[in-house]
């Protein structure tokens, strides 16, 4: 091969080198940034074949959702106890110029970032919690504040927050054994109240059912009184008015009925004044006094 030849070869290795660097392509996952010499030259590619000049440098990054797994953390409550915040974070970028210039296209730096500004919204939402509260279902209204508070801030790095769940709060081994014992003092205080409630509220119960009692049995009484004196006095009227019609009869009638009752048995013996009034009746052939 001639020197001619050779040159043509070398000019053509030479243009083939300067097309590879002066072209480059964007996938539907990613964001590039085009610079020069640092310079943001230009941010807003769309997907597909896009020109560059050789001294121009291209960076992507990661368009899809990107999730950061947090280890553990230790958070002080309202209470004053310690509890472990097992979190984790989902984010995209969302303004790759921002986010460029604020983490120098660093995702390692971008990630620690926003897991510093998570890790204060949540230790002000836990700092203003109870253990209590933390575990109920006040839960996720507090995560919802937090993302609200820290999505402003994220949005400074370019970054859109998606997410913030926790998935486990825990106490520390050196204070869950006294949390879950002064858990179970308080049980068994309410359970005393509650015990002690309901022996007052039985003392009152069976007060006001004797004191019904006592109320309806003198009431009870106090009817049959009154019945027992009417009676009475009806058959008190009965009487006088049997007694008005024909006087003699009657204290016949009631003579028979005296002798009866005192000759009841054939042992009976009784002691009497024989001319008393008792014989009237048997010494009289007549049947009159």
């Amino acid at each position: 091969m001639n020197i001619k030849g050779i040159g043509s070869v070398i000019v053509l290795l030479v243009a083939a080198l300067v097309a590879s660097m002066s072209f480059f392509t964007i996938s539907e996952t990613e964001l590039a940034l085009k610079l020069r010499f640092g310079e943001i030259i230009k941010a807003d590619y769309e997907p597909g074949l896009h020109f560059k000049w050789p001294i121009d440098n291209v960076m992507k990054f990661e368009k899809r959702l990107m999730t950061v797994d947090k280890r553990p953390e230790r958070f002080l409550t309202g209470g004053t106890k310690y509890v472990l915040v097992d979190f984790f974070v989902k984010w995209r970028i969302i303004d790759v110029g921002l986010f460029y210039r604020a983490t120098g296209g660093s995702e390692t730096i971008a990630v620690t970032r926003l897991l510093s500004i998570i890790t204060d919204g949540l230790r002000k939402a836990v700092a203003e919690r109870s253990i209590q509260q933390l575990v109920s279902a006040e839960r996720s209204d507090f995560m919802e504040a937090m993302l609200v508070s820290t999505t402003v801030v994220a949005s400074e790095l370019g970054i859109k927050l998606v997410d913030v769940r926790v998935k486990r709060i825990d106490l520390p081994d050196e204070v869950s054994g006294s949390v879950f014992e002064r858990m179970r003092q308080e049980r068994v205080r309410i359970a005393k109240q509650l015990r002690a409630e309901g022996a007052e509220q039985a003392k009152e119960i069976t007060s006001n059912a004797d004191r019904e009692r006592t109320i309806l049995l003198a009431e009870a009484y106090k009817q049959s009184e009154i019945i027992r004196g009417e009676g009475d006095a009806e058959a008190a009227a009965i009487y006088a008015g049997a007694y008005s019609q024909d006087a003699e009869f009657y204290s016949f009638h009631r003579s028979l009925q005296a002798y009866r009752g005192a000759f009841r048995g054939s042992s009976d013996l009784l002691v009497l004044d024989p001319d008393g009034e008792f014989f009237d009746y048997l010494k009289s052939s007549s049947g009159k006094r």
